[in-house]
């Protein structure tokens, strides 16, 4: 029951990796379009492809929390007591980021619209990084089972730091993809081949980040590097070979193919992280089943997880669709 609830939990983990980093990409590449004159167009694509989802990502992360503080308590408070700095400062952002789309749409005159696009942008690319450190801290065992870890260390160090420029990097990487696709299907050549150029360009300084990351593993959380190299190891190759497929075919293929092999580069790499930590929760020394809530609390949990599965998947897969076939009103 407790290794269920986990791979549960870790559903949502991807899921938000992939479809909220598309999002926090697209910041990204917003914060990088240039000035007023010169990314307005880009801006404005990126403003009619967020203007839908953009908040509906954020259930995920709900999702995740709620997953996490019911069902595994005892992890959920070390995390929170050791590593609150990072996620207080992605809180922040998150909080910053939709104030900032929110009120650039709104406000009129030339000045507020750029502290606005500005904010909105910034801290696109600040919250992954803060999350990926998150991350790092976790898998390299810098979380202690009682919690109260050190505040610092915990999320500044090679692991943490690697974990945040690769979420910044892959979340840069999707979003280009993603708006590549969707540049396509609106048949404008100019803003494709804007966007398909900064994916080949991510697609490169990602990978070489995650090469010299192999180093920074095997040196720092040899346990996660073990696992990574080991059981691990097909869904790392799988996630290089999307990704690798995805830029060959960024010429050419259909939307729909592009925005699927991002999807699957961005997730099978999440994936491959839980393979290889597993049967551990945190890092090198709390067992999925040690930090689990008793089976009746995770029954339960299980079965309200089922029941918003069942009402959040399709809703979004509608809305989705409708967004893709031009059905809502981006304005």
């Amino acid at each position: 029951m407790s290794t269920f609830a986990a791979v549960v939990l870790f559903i949502g983990v991807t899921a938000y990796a992939v479809l909220g980093g598309a999002d926090y990409g697209a910041g990204f590449w917003d914060l990088t379009a240039g000035g007023a004159r010169r990314g307005r167009n880009s801006r404005h694509l990126i403003d009619q492809t967020l203007a839908p989802v953009w908040e509906a990502n954020h259930v995920w992360l709900i999702f995740c929390l709620v997953m996490l503080w019911t069902g595994f308590p005892s992890a959920f408070a070390a995390i929170m007591t050791t590593l609150y700095i990072p996620l207080g400062l992605a809180a922040l952002g998150i909080v910053v980021r939709g104030s900032g789309f929110a009120f650039r749409k709104v406000v009129v005159k030339t000045d507020q619209q750029r502290a606005t696009g500005a904010a909105f942008a910034t801290s696109s690319v600040i919250t992954p990084f803060f999350l990926g450190t998150v991350a790092g801290g976790i898998a390299s065992g810098r979380v202690p089972a009682d919690g109260h870890g050190d505040p610092l260390t915990s999320w500044v160090n090679p692991t943490s730091l690697l974990g945040g420029v690769l979420a910044v990097g892959v979340c840069a990487f999707v979003a280009a993809v993603f708006l590549t696709a969707e540049a396509r299907t609106r048949a404008d050549a100019r803003l494709e081949g804007w966007f398909r150029r900064r994916a080949q360009a991510s697609a490169v300084a990602t990978g070489a980040v995650a090469l010299a990351g192999i180093g920074i593993l095997h040196a720092d959380a040899g346990r996660l590097f073990d696992g990574l190299t080991g059981r691990g190891l097909p869904l790392v190759l799988v996630s290089a070979a999307c990704g690798l497929a995805s830029i060959v075919l960024l010429h050419r293929a259909v939307p729909r193919l592009l925005q699927a092999l991002a999807v699957g580069a961005a997730g099978t790499v999440v994936v491959g992280w839980g393979v290889a930590q597993y049967p551990y929760l945190l890092g090198t020394h709390l067992r999925i089943g040690e930090a689990a809530a008793p089976n009746a609390t995770l029954a339960s949990l299980t079965l309200v997880a089922a029941a918003a599965l069942l009402l959040v998947v399709p809703a979004m897969a509608l809305l989705f669709v409708l967004h893709q076939r031009g059905h809502l009103d981006t304005t």
